[in-house]
């Protein structure tokens, strides 16, 4: 670990000016992604501004009935919030499917978002890493990939993005708001991370100094189903091989609307917009068959992971049937 210096915000503006002139700087709140990277050399800041005394903590409901969610949020208080598992239990259950009690009680909202790829190839800086270092190729392409992307990844990138919080934020079509030295502004989430493409480099659409201040979640239909299920390697304390939150609006027992986000599959939180447009009608073997084949079009298998896109299909599948309450 290199050497660095920790500044103490006392206000946003004073956080957002500190990071502003502060070359080399990085925002720290719980710190359970960030002290990682710094301890292998991935991430090197010279100047640590500590967000923790600000005054982003608060879940609250809003005027037109959606939540809002502070940027410095835990992940536990969150999974437990009384609005969340009664308004939006997906978010509660990915929450809880996500690394262990101790990590989930430091772990911010904000941080969460913001978390980085779990490539193993990302962690070693002995190996070469575009995301890490562009343009030194990828390692994760023609190495051991059985844990990297199969959806959105590019020939400069296949690291997956790890969050499950952040596939049912996807799901909830939540806002990121954004506060930085130009002001502040509103990010829907599914536009918020970006596909590696030719810059895997760039995560995020966030400007230097810019800070996450909040989360919205819209309100949902008072008929709404959701479910999120993940498949993973062991029972805990593990990321997702695949996952699956789907929100479903049902009426008279028929599908009138439905959106999915796939987890563990993809280069960012993967929100299956085709397959949610076709999620109508009675629930049945055969429309959810035909769904899980819209979400996983385009996939494409490296080495390693084929066997990620019928695991997605079948977790997706799974995860429709609960959400419905069963199949005709």
């Amino acid at each position: 670990m290199e050497p660095f210096t920790i500044q103490q915000a006392t206000d946003t503006s004073a956080a957002i000016q500190t990071a502003s002139v502060s070359a080399g700087s990085k925002y720290i709140a719980g710190g359970t992604n960030l002290v990682d990277l710094m301890k292998m050399y991935v991430e090197t800041p010279a100047v640590l501004v500590n967000i923790n005394g600000l005054d982003l903590k608060k879940v609250e409901t809003l005027p037109h009935g959606g939540v809002r969610i502070g940027a410095l949020v835990r992940n536990s208080d969150l999974a437990y919030h009384p609005l969340i598992e009664k308004k939006y239990p997906v978010l509660s259950q990915a929450l809880l499917s996500g690394a262990s009690p101790q990590l989930r009680n430091m772990a911010t909202t904000g941080g969460n978002i913001l978390q980085r790829t779990r490539c193993p190839y990302f962690f070693d800086v002995s190996f070469p890493c575009n995301k890490r270092t562009p343009g030194s190729g990828c390692s994760a392409i023609q190495g051991y990939n059985r844990s990297n992307a199969i959806l959105g990844g590019s020939d400069h990138c296949i690291a997956t993005h790890p969050s499950d919080m952040c596939v049912a934020m996807a799901v909830l079509d939540a806002t990121i708001h954004l506060q930085g030295p130009e002001g502040q502004r509103v990010i829907p989430f599914t536009d918020f991370h970006l596909l590696p493409g030719d810059t895997p480099e760039k995560e995020t659409v966030l400007k230097p100094g810019e800070l996450i201040t909040a989360v919205d979640l819209p309100p949902l239909p008072h008929t709404a189903r959701s479910h999120y299920l993940k498949v993973r390697d062991r029972a805990s304390y593990e990321f997702a091989l695949a996952s699956a939150a789907v929100i479903l609006d049902i009426d008279n027992g028929q599908i009138k609307s439905g959106r999915i986000a796939l987890g563990g599959v993809g280069t960012k939180p993967w929100r299956a917009q085709k397959a949610g447009q076709i999620l109508q009608g009675r629930p049945s073997e055969e429309l959810f068959n035909t769904v899980a084949a819209a979400a996983l079009e385009g996939a494409k298998a490296q080495t390693n992971n084929a066997f990620k896109i019928e695991l997605a299909k079948r977790a997706l599948i799974r995860a429709l049937t609960i959400a419905a309450g069963g199949i005709a």
